[in-house]
């Protein structure tokens, strides 16, 4: 009966230090991938038919979800230039202000009108992610040659070694963010903010 006992207590022990060791490993991971302005992510993937872990994988390569950050000419969560956002706007129907750029919504709006656009231009998400950071005109030159693509459509190399480090991070981070706050419930999804 001793023996019992012992065994029933090691059991629930151990289940409680794998349950608590789980909850660290999942706070250490919302940690690392930041997770902000859901509420935009969600729309504006649904609006320009994303899949909306894409859209916070793009985030997370480009801005690790600071809004104001800039890198080179690029700004805010999406990093868009203010030549492409002139661009974006131009297509959108909207009035083009710089500071809009930082903006969360507006970022996110434009990034994903832009993402959106790529992939139907290119019918396929890494060709897409290519453009996305190394822009339009590289990205047509590489499908254009056999170094690169094979059927013109496709790319077997990026000679950009940061181009073809972007679309590898997007991925990875795109089933990261999967992993972590994948979820059919909206309530549950919107909670993690």
């Amino acid at each position: 009966m001793k023996r019992l006992i012992r065994f029933v207590l090691l059991t629930v022990v151990v289940i409680l230090g794998i349950v608590a060791l789980k909850s660290c490993i999942d706070t250490i991971n919302r940690m690392r991938y930041p997770l902000r302005h859901v509420e935009y992510i969600d729309k504006y993937s649904k609006e320009y038919g994303l899949d909306r872990y894409l859209v916070m994988g793009v985030i997370k390569a480009e801005s690790n979800y600071i809004h104001d950050a800039h890198s080179g000419v690029a700004r805010g969560l999406m990093q868009i230039t203010d030549d492409t956002a002139k661009w974006i706007a131009g297509k959108m129907g909207l009035e083009f202000k710089a500071d809009d750029i930082e903006d969360p919504e507006t970022n996110i709006k434009m990034g994903c009108f832009y993402l959106s656009y790529l992939i139907a231009y290119y019918k396929n998400i890494d060709v897409a992610l290519a453009a996305y950071n190394g822009g339009m005109g590289n990205v047509d030159k590489w499908l254009a040659n056999k170094k690169y693509s094979a059927d013109g459509k496709t790319l077997f190399k990026i000679p950009f070694a940061e181009t073809e480090k972007y679309v590898e991070r997007v991925n990875k981070y795109m089933k990261i963010y999967k992993k972590i706050y994948g979820s059919s419930d909206r309530a549950s999804f919107f909670a993690l903010e």
